[in-house]
């Protein structure tokens, strides 16, 4: 896991970034969609997604973890940050 912790709007642009050069969809139409499987994407795209987050964000998102959305992809990085900071205080 990286050990940088990374704002929730860093990562929710980062995450943005990602899925709109993976797709070819705006990134304005990312922000109001609230499943990403409406826009046509195939298992390919979101596997792809899904590794380049990975290597970005140095963790592994495992096959279980529902990504179906923008917040989704945020909200399962950023859980992976928490135990990184809770050791930086101890």
């Amino acid at each position: 896991m990286h050990t940088q912790n990374y704002t929730q709007q860093a990562i929710e642009k980062e995450v943005v970034k990602v899925i709109s050069s993976v797709t070819r969809v705006s990134p304005d139409r990312l922000l109001q969609v609230r499943d990403l499987t409406s826009l046509g994407l195939s298992i390919l795209d979101v596997v792809d997604v899904i590794l380049k987050l990975e290597k970005i964000y140095h963790l592994n998102i495992p096959d279980e973890v529902p990504v179906y959305s923008v917040d989704d992809f945020v909200g399962y990085i950023q859980s992976q940050q928490q135990p990184a900071l809770s050791e930086a205080c101890v």
